[in-house]
């Protein structure tokens, strides 16, 4: 058992978290949540998703939220851009690094994204090919890594390969997604492990959601076989889609407090991150998805 003496958070919650809000979110809320993320110490925040806003209206504002972003020299701002027109309008937009995204679940990638998981990769083929060629990072997502809404459990075979796929295509980082949060601790470390035969340990992200309440049990189980990257959403904002009423992604308040409970680094200030929570929860009018943010109220 060897933990990580720093971790990376990568917060979610100006894409993940937003993009299945019902209401229309303005912009200047929106960078008012990113400016109190840059404030907490948050250095890689996810700032928007370059997509159709046919089919995911609330991020339809992509290019206004990433015309308003502080360049501090120091964090590094990331979108969504699952195709070559997704891309081109982040480069449009200054945004110098970017993420693809597929699934472990034929299913899940038919219904999310009407193609197989092969597919998939044959549609962002040319999106990293670009992407490198002008120096712009690509970060790979896999989703369902522990469970989909059609097919149950999933082969951790089959996420190591993807993820396996992705890294050899060139993704510096890939990130592994409990989509529907069912995953429990020990499949979590077995799977996780699995991939890092395939990936280098610090070249995968966790992006647990806490379905059930399990996302930080998880998190910890990996931290045990090395992991030093996670995903995560202030206040826990962000739904999860195929479980009616559940939570979605685990809340970076409570992953913080419990990684200063043991001792490891993430360079952010807890007190500060409560505060951005609270703002973000009163602009969607409801209490942050946090024990923590409770906890110190």
């Amino acid at each position: 058992m060897s933990y990580p003496e720093a971790v990376k958070i990568v917060e979610v919650s100006p894409r993940d978290g937003l993009q299945n809000e019902k209401q229309v979110i303005d912009v200047n809320d929106k960078l008012t949540l990113i400016n109190g993320l840059r404030a907490a110490g948050v250095k890689n925040i996810e700032v928007a998703g370059f997509v159709s806003p046919k089919w995911v209206p609330q991020l339809a504002d992509a290019k206004q939220v990433c015309a308003g972003l502080v360049d501090d020299g120091v964090t590094q701002y990331s979108a969504l851009t699952p195709n070559m027109k997704g891309l081109e309008a982040a480069i449009d937009s200054g945004i110098n690094q970017v993420a693809v995204f597929t699934a472990a679940s034929e299913s899940f990638n038919q219904k999310n994204i009407n193609c197989s998981i092969a597919e998939s990769f044959e549609r962002f083929a040319p999106v990293m090919d670009k992407a490198h060629s002008l120096g712009i990072q690509v970060r790979g997502y896999v989703s369902c890594v522990l469970g989909c809404p059609y097919e149950g459990e999933i082969n951790p075979e089959a996420v190591a390969d993807v993820a396996n796929k992705l890294y050899d295509m060139g993704c510096f980082e890939v990130s592994l997604g409990d989509t529907i949060g069912t995953g429990t601790p020990l499949k979590a470390k077995t799977m996780f492990e699995l991939c890092a035969q395939y990936v280098p340990v610090e070249k995968l992200a966790l992006h647990f959601h806490d379905t059930y309440g399990q996302a930080l049990a998880n998190i910890h189980a990996c931290l045990q076989s090395g992991a030093s990257v996670i995903d995560s959403s202030v206040a826990g904002i962000g739904g999860c889609p195929y479980a009616k009423g559940a939570t979605g992604n685990v809340s970076t308040e409570n992953v913080v407090y419990m990684l200063n409970g043991m001792g490891i680094t993430s360079g952010i200030d807890l007190s500060k991150l409560i505060q951005t929570g609270r703002q973000i929860s009163g602009v969607l009018g409801r209490k942050p998805n946090s024990q923590v943010n409770h906890a110190m109220s």
